[in-house]
């Protein structure tokens, strides 16, 4: 009984050293294009042990201990491997660690995922204010405090998955074909992280918004139903509260962390060519706020694990695409290698990152191939138009002049999108969840909304749509955070009103709902959108005209940007109408007759297919 007891004890003693080891990431799987795998090692003094792979197909090629004891880095080599179940084996004098590690067998499906573009439409979704579908994962037990209250702007609201998928359906009748959810991965951080952007574990869904499982299933259930799900990643920081500032690997895994340097935000020192070395350090050194610690990429092992865990994220889970957060704040060089092995596992996958520029010149600097980049290709194949989001509001809802504002503000833009290098990969958006809504407040009428919808779903690139928009949603950043980040009425179980169904919406908010779902509708598999070319014409007595054209094919959209009646010589736009005498107008559903005049009413939308 003793000698039972005794290996009793041994087997218990074994267990929960080995609880106390964690390695990320937990699986992988074979049949990879990539050979090498790190898997970083967490454990009380695990530098002090030696690895040994007890697989004959896997090699481990280096072991590396880091400035904290408490951190092992073991880098495998994996090209001969095959799906197994194998041990790593630690050892420090007579005391031994065993894991259990598994390389699963790869879906061969994965690595032919068609990434979101051009005939894509995205809805943005913040999932702490959409739906909560769960109530009993709001208040949970996580290591710093917090408290869900709806009357809070900057508090969490307990909106998760599970209120998303409830809604799948409501957003595949509304005609979108992918959605982007802002960071799902745990922020289990003190105050308002219900955002998303400050991680705290990189492998783990916030168990608030719900479970690694139901972060699957959710995406299995939106590719069922035709569409596709975006993952927002960060690279650039993580949360303060994340286990590596608690015990930090090495003093070379963050930049600046003592004393703290505050980014500057001045990206243009990326094609400034009279910018100095220090102005370029502060800015992609520098934090972008104090709870968001600035991660090392040039560190060889932060650079490993952050590609490596994306990758974990698209074969385990089945995403899409990926939003890269704060783009030009990570290493330039690092950014590359984890574009390009993306690309080597996914040929046929979209990143688009968040190059915030006031600026088209700016943004398509970032875009891959780019003719105004004189530094390394940045293999980045999307980027984000935020020049548009910064006119959108006074374009559409101020009168068009002959020499500006209006819709000719709109037309000076379009005439910039030369310096792309491919305009159907530029992501095109009103708003989204850090700029003022679209609406600041609620409209009286929908003429001005509607030619905004209208543009952004008509032009070259890839629509984005913030969530609420077709619920007339508004709101002003000045005001808060929260006011551009409302949840949606009907989306939490003690809701008065449901405005995820007609009877719970206004009749303005029906209109507007009907008004973007049958141009979605229309959207979808429309080809001259997807991938048409673009024509316009110089705005005259505010009225604004501009042809999609693919082959023998054609749509035309007349804009009037006024708020008096327009009478315009059709003679004009005769290389795009042709010899047309009738066209069908999408908007009214009617068949118009070209004559040599053609009459339209204050800020009306005519759409075309010729």
């Amino acid at each position: 009984m003793k000698k039972i007891y005794f290996y009793l004890l041994l087997f218990l003693s074994i267990e929960l050293s080995a609880q106390q080891i964690n390695i990320e990431p937990a699986f992988w799987w074979s049949g990879m294009q990539e050979s090498e795998l790190q898997l970083l090692v967490y454990g009380s003094n695990i530098a002090d042990y030696k690895a040994t792979i007890t697989s004959p197909h896997v090699y481990l090629k280096e072991s590396v201990a880091l400035e904290s004891p408490n951190y092992k880095l073991l880098y495998l080599d994996i090209s001969k491997s095959i799906p197994e179940t194998f041990d790593i084996v630690f050892t420090n004098g007579k005391k031994k660690i065993t894991i259990h590690y598994e390389l699963k067998q790869r879906d061969p499906s994965r690595k032919n995922v068609k990434g979101f573009d051009s005939s894509d439409v995205l809805y943005l979704i913040m999932p702490d204010r959409f739906a909560n579908g769960d109530p009993t994962n709001d208040q949970l037990s996580m290591r710093m405090p917090y408290k869900v209250d709806r009357n809070d702007p900057n508090a969490r609201h307990g909106g998760d998955l599970k209120g998303i998928s409830d809604h799948l359906d409501y957003l595949h009748n509304l005609g979108v074909t992918a959605i982007w959810l802002n960071p799902v991965l745990e922020n289990d951080m003190d105050g308002g992280s219900y955002h998303g952007y400050a991680t705290t574990n990189y492998y783990r869904v916030d168990p608030r918004f719900g479970s690694n499982d139901e972060y699957v299933k959710l995406i299995k259930d939106t590719h069922a139903k035709g569409m596709k799900v975006v993952m927002d990643m960060i690279f650039n920081h993580c949360g303060s509260d994340h286990p590596w500032m608690k015990d930090i690997p090495s003093k070379d895994w963050f930049n600046n962390l003592d004393p703290y340097v505050q980014t500057t935000h001045v990206k243009e020192v990326y094609y400034d060519l009279y910018a100095s070395k220090y102005d370029t350090k502060q800015m992609t050194d520098g934090w972008f706020v104090p709870s968001m610690p600035d991660l090392n990429q040039r560190n060889r092992h932060v650079a490993k694990y952050l590609i490596q865990n994306s990758i974990w994220w698209i074969e385990y889970a089945g995403v899409d695409g990926i939003r890269q957060d704060t783009y030009p704040y990570a290493d330039y060089q690092m950014m590359i290698d984890w574009c390009r092995a993306i690309e080597k596992e996914y040929p046929n996958y979209n990143i688009v990152g968040e190059a915030w520029y006031n600026n088209p010149v700016g943004t398509a600097f970032w875009q891959k191939n780019s003719k105004l980049n004189n530094k390394e290709n940045t293999q980045l194949k999307s980027v984000m138009d935020f020049r548009l989001m910064g006119l959108a509001h006074s374009a559409f809802f101020e009168e068009t002049g002959e020499w500006g504002g209006g819709l000719r503000n709109i037309y000076e833009h379009m005439t910039t999108d030369y310096v792309y290098p491919d305009i159907y990969n530029v992501l095109r958006f009103l708003d989204n969840h850090d700029t003022d809504r679209f609406l600041p407040e609620m409209p009286k009428n929908l003429d001005s909304f509607k030619q905004g919808i209208t543009f952004l779903l008509t032009i070259p690139g890839i629509p984005q749509i913030y969530y609420g928009t077709e619920l007339l949603m508004n709101g002003n950043k000045s005001k808060s955070d929260g006011d551009i980040r409302k949840d949606v009425p009907g989306g939490w179980p003690d809701d008065s009103v449901n405005q995820f169904t007609a009877e719970g919406r206004s009749e303005l908010q029906n209109e507007a709902f009907n008004f973007m779902q049958k141009l979605l509708k229309w959207r979808q598999g429309n080809e001259i959108l997807a991938k048409g070319k673009m024509k316009h014409y110089v705005p005259q007595n505010g009225v604004y005209v501009y042809e999609r054209y693919l082959n023998d094919k054609s749509i035309v959209v007349f804009m009037n940007g006024t708020s008096k009646e327009a009478s315009i010589d059709l003679g004009r736009y005769t290389e795009s109408i042709k010899n047309r005498k009738t066209a069908n107008d999408i908007i009214s559903g009617q068949q118009i007759q070209f004559a040599d005049k053609l009459v339209m009413s204050p800020r009306q939308i005519m759409i075309f297919e010729i």
